[in-house]
């Protein structure tokens, strides 16, 4: 058993050397660096919207997209209703956006839905500076296309946005995606954006130029997680992806357990299928050309899943040992594995914990639910583990998560539309 704390040392050693870095970024954050930028021009937009039954919360979304402090006449709204059994296309179309329908159960999943809204809206003629992502649960904050805008029109081709939580404080859960995206936006993006290197989509929330896209061939990403497929292969490129700290979006959380190690059973499997098709392109353009970016997003996929299933797999192996040995070892076995498990805790509470600490004033839940959920977020960083079991091992597909908080923008104590001026100069 002795052998058992060696080896977990070695495999904490690893997964130490592996994101050190990170307590660069956040020295970085905690610093306050940050670039500014300034609009250049106003640019136009289309806005790309993935539905799939979505009628509970799609008519929010677009109402806080048609409420912004950006002139309405550059900004259109595209929807796919993508295999929809219910109204998502006609409460979209009763708010104003322009709806196609899509009907195709053997090619399933967000990247295939977007790629035939784009090329049903390259069909219409219409010309545009850039595209937004989002999905359909989300809410924008009534300045967040203008403060996007200033990224993009100072040259950025991709950019990516601050990541709020509609539902943060129902539960541990909840609060466990929240302090994720708000620990990703800020202790990742931020100084990654701050330090000159390229940022990581995040699902939803970002920008991408026509240009870069004519580039790209078109859109081609369509693997479980298609915005880590779309980062990877920016990076392989050369491509840098900026952060606008100040471009707020609110995402709604899956509240169930059950449910949410189904997503990111999806995502660890996503992540293995990115390493597998993009992996290799990454490393090239780092040999190449000393890339940190590609080295970034590699140790952001591949250390996490590699080490933690070796982890469970060894001290699940030891155990078994164990239990067939003398009773003396056992006591060596545990008391390992409860060292190995107080320290992760205190490393991942250190995370949350900062996270909380800045974000604090941004996140909509009382000061007691902040408080517990931070001692709170370590599990759910820890509940990873079985993710990744379910996706190395289990049968993983994509499958739609059901959103019901139907909240407006005003509801979550941003201006309402009718207070926004609607052609603010910029």
């Amino acid at each position: 058993m002795r052998t058992l704390s060696y080896l977990n040392f070695v495999l904490a050693a690893v997964f130490a050397a592996c994101y050190c870095y990170q307590a660069v970024f956040a020295l970085v954050r905690l610093l306050g660096k940050r670039r500014h930028y300034q609009a250049r021009k106003l640019c136009r937009y289309g806005v790309l919207i993935a539905a799939r039954n979505e009628e509970a919360v799609i008519g929010q979304l677009i109402e806080s997209i048609w409420g912004q402090d950006y002139p309405r006449d550059l900004v259109d709204v595209y929807v796919v209703a993508d295999n929809c059994t219910d109204n998502t296309a006609q409460v979209a179309r009763a708010h104003g956006a322009t709806v196609f329908q899509r009907q195709n159960k053997e090619l399933v999943g967000k990247g295939y839905a977007l790629r035939f809204l784009l090329e049903r809206i390259q069909e219409t003629g219409a010309c545009y500076d850039g595209y937004f992502v989002f999905d359909a649960d989300n809410l924008l904050d009534p300045q967040y296309i203008s403060q996007m805008n200033k990224v993009f029109s100072s040259g950025a081709r991709a950019v990516t946005s601050y990541r709020n939580s509609k539902n943060f404080g129902d539960n541990w859960i909840t609060a466990g995606y929240g302090l994720w995206f708000l620990r990703e936006s800020e202790y990742l993006n931020r100084p990654r954006d701050a330090l000159g290197t390229s940022c990581a989509v995040s699902g939803t929330g970002f920008l991408f130029s026509q240009q870069l896209l004519e580039e790209l061939g078109g859109w081609n990403y369509f693997l479980l997680t298609e915005d880590l497929e779309f980062t990877a292969d920016l990076v392989a490129r050369g491509e840098r992806i900026a952060y606008c700290p100040d471009a707020v979006l609110y995402d709604e959380q899956p509240r169930s357990f059950a449910q949410s190690i189904r997503q990111r059973s999806r995502w660890q499997r996503g992540y293995l299928q990115v390493i597998a098709k993009r992996g290799w392109s990454m490393v090239k353009t780092m040999i190449n050309s000393g890339s940190f970016a590609c080295y970034d997003m590699l140790m952001s996929t591949i250390p996490a899943v590699v080490v933690t299933v070796l982890s469970i797999l060894l001290n699940t192996v030891m155990f078994v040992v164990g239990i067939t040995s003398a009773r003396q070892e056992m006591g060596l076995f545990f008391a390992s594995v409860i060292t190995g498990a107080v320290n992760s805790y205190f490393v991942m509470f250190l995370m949350g914990a900062m996270a909380m600490a800045t974000e604090r004033r941004r996140i909509h839940c009382s000061k007691g639910k902040k408080a517990l959920y931070t001692f709170t977020f370590p599990f759910f960083v820890f509940s990873f583990g079985l993710a990744m079991l379910v996706a190395l091992f289990g049968d993983v597909t994509w499958k739609p998560i059901h959103h019901s908080v139907a909240l407006s923008i005003g509801d979550l104590g941003g201006a309402s539309s009718q207070e926004l001026p609607k052609n603010r100069k910029l």
